[in-house]
């Protein structure tokens, strides 16, 4: 791939670990396009980053809306004539015992996160296998690995469902330069983590975890750095552990 700049979309950007790879990749040297939900929020991140735009956009997408990849990647490659990397962060869940999920719910959580995930590699996937080149970097988790519940046993499932998605695209792409990565991480210091996990039971939390402290966001996102460059040309269908060794394999 040439030394050009290359642009990045990230799901799921306008809040959490979203933003930490959004100003990582900003950081490094790529293009941003900031996609959330929200749309409003997306365009403060966008704002914040870049305020003449030049190297930063907002777009509004829901992740549940197949069809609203495809205007992500229409409006991104109008704009800056190709798109490198796709991000698949977005992700929802209501901890819930799972006897208690309705099957709505749930449905309405796989849709989401691994429905999501689904979607924007296809429609990303296909764009990068027609140029030759591509990154796709998906968000899993520990709780797909070890089928935690804390997080709701639909979160977890969605997760799993994504580590498997990851090697079905990076088998399916690998011939035609694109790479497609998983990272799971494990609890972060997070507003996420933080509201499942109540202050007075923190210390008791942090003490089962083997290195005794939650993950560094920023370190997540410098790893989706590291997975989008050229450099990590020989590593796809693989699942990053960061954990604290709560799952060592």
């Amino acid at each position: 791939m040439s030394d050009a700049m290359q642009t990045a979309v990230v799901t799921g950007a306008g809040s959490g670990l979203g933003t930490y790879i959004v100003r990582a990749l900003h950081a490094a040297g790529f293009r941003v396009v900031v996609t959330d939900i929200d749309g409003a929020r997306a365009e403060a991140l966008a704002q914040e980053i870049d305020p003449t735009g030049d190297t930063a956009m907002a777009a509004a997408l829901d992740v549940g809306q197949a069809d609203a990849f495809q205007a992500v990647l229409d409006r991104s490659v109008e704009r800056w004539g190709s798109v490198e990397v796709l991000v698949n962060n977005a992700a929802v869940t209501v901890a819930q015992p799972v006897l208690e999920i309705d099957p709505a719910e749930f449905n309405a959580v796989m849709a989401t996160n691994a429905g999501g995930c689904f979607a924007g590699s296809q429609v990303f996937g296909r764009h990068f296998r027609d140029r030759g080149y591509g990154r796709i970097v998906n968000l899993a988790s520990l709780a797909g690995q070890n089928g935690g519940t804390a997080t709701g046993a639909h979160y977890a499932a969605s997760k799993g469902a994504i580590m498997t998605l990851t090697k079905v695209f990076a088998r399916d792409l690998a011939s035609h330069g694109v790479t497609v990565n998983a990272i799971a991480p494990g609890p972060l210091d997070s507003p996420m983590v933080h509201g499942i996990v109540p202050p007075d039971r923190m210390e008791a939390f942090l003490g089962n975890i083997p290195v005794g402290q939650l993950g560094d966001p920023a370190f997540v996102a410098q790893l989706v750095v590291l997975l989008a460059g050229d450099e990590a040309r020989f590593v796809t269908g693989a699942c990053w552990d960061v954990n604290g060794g709560l799952f060592m394999r």
